[in-house]
């Protein structure tokens, strides 16, 4: 395990400064909702449903905003990770978004042309790429920002311009208040968190050691599932390390009693972390509480990780940024540059050799 507090050796391993995404993840979360108040709309008078279709970190966006805005959209949202369109989407009071980072993502690109086949309404939030220039081609609204790092990096974008395209179109109540305290709780939080706090006082540090050598299960219930998500995808793609994500109150119903064999694996080589938040339904703090106490008593390493702030989006943001940085100190500690991802580089060379 390479030592944490040997802040010199992450530029080595880090050449193209993962750590410094993380850092400006704050600033970048504030600089796409102003950024989403100034771009086109499109004319969403009647819009009765919502499908924002994205892969990887473009989708993890919209399951956030999903998930922030449960309780108060006037329209239902689907979240479409996939080729084409769910059959439902048709038509101009369908409202499709179809965000890719770079513009290239065959699947998106996919759903862009069904969306054009169904005469669907549509807008285009991405970096440019082939998705912009069709898009501009029909006179489709798009929402260009500019990012060049990996699009894992860029979810503060993905999740603000969405959220300010639901503002807008007066689909959810104004969030620009809650948004800036969410902003203020992550700089708070980075207090303990940044590279140069050494690891006695840096509780991702000391998490991302206990992660080493351990296959790695995230819990989230209601708001926080999809932080689950992100949690776990980054300590895929950052650490290049093995890990799932559950949701409550469904792990209830059956990954619970999955916790017996193989004993040999579960005991040692596993650790489960619950998140919790004060903004959790009262009967899910209890399960998260209870569900971590049985895993507990089965002999599994178990960890709460807390939300911090004042509302549902500081929480969320403030345990997605903490996630960020253990999957970073993880990869720091495993020795591998956080950046580049060559297995899914790979992959998508294959795809497309195969056509």
């Amino acid at each position: 395990m390479h030592d944490l507090d040997n802040f010199s050796e992450f530029k080595k391993l880090d050449p193209q400064n993962m750590l410094g995404e993380i850092d400006g993840l704050p600033d970048q979360l504030k600089s796409a909702w102003e950024l989403g108040q100034t771009m086109p709309l499109p004319d969403a008078k009647n819009v009765q449903r919502l499908v924002v279709a994205g892969m990887g970190g473009s989708a993890i966006g919209a399951d956030l905003v999903a998930s922030a805005v449960l309780q108060t959209c006037t329209v239902p949202v689907f979240v479409h990770r996939d080729y084409g369109l769910p059959a439902f989407a048709k038509g101009r009071e369908t409202l499709v978004v179809l965000s890719s980072h770079s513009g290239n993502t065959e699947e998106t690109l996919a759903s862009f042309d069904a969306a054009v086949a169904n005469q669907c309404n549509m807008i285009v939030i991405s970096t440019g790429g082939e998705l912009s220039k069709r898009a501009k081609e029909k006179g489709i609204p798009v929402w260009t920002f500019v990012h060049n790092g990996q699009p894992r990096a860029a979810v503060g974008f993905s999740f603000g311009l969405l959220l300010a395209l639901f503002a807008r179109l007066k689909l959810i109540p104004d969030p620009g208040s809650a948004l800036q305290e969410a902003v203020s709780a992550m700089k708070k939080s980075q207090e303990h968190l940044r590279a140069e706090v050494p690891a006695v006082n840096n509780p991702a540090k000391r998490y991302a050691g206990q992660l080493m050598g351990r296959w790695v299960t995230v819990f989230g219930a209601g708001p926080l599932a999809p932080v689950a998500r992100r949690f776990k995808g980054q300590i895929n793609e950052v650490a290049k390390a093995g890990a799932n994500f559950e949701f409550l109150p469904e792990a209830d119903h059956n990954t619970l009693a999955g916790t017996i064999h193989p004993e040999e694996v579960l005991m040692p080589h596993t650790l489960a972390l619950f998140l919790r938040s004060p903004s959790d339904h009262p009967r899910n703090r209890l399960r998260v509480d209870l569900t971590k106490q049985a895993f507990m008593l089965k002999g599994i390493n178990t960890e709460f990780l807390d939300g911090r702030g004042d509302s549902l989006l500081a929480h969320m943001w403030t345990l997605i940024l903490f996630g960020d940085y253990v999957a970073y100190y993880l990869a720091m500690a495993y020795g591998v540059d956080p950046t580049p991802v060559k297995a899914l580089e790979n992959f998508k060379a294959e795809m497309k050799k195969a056509k």
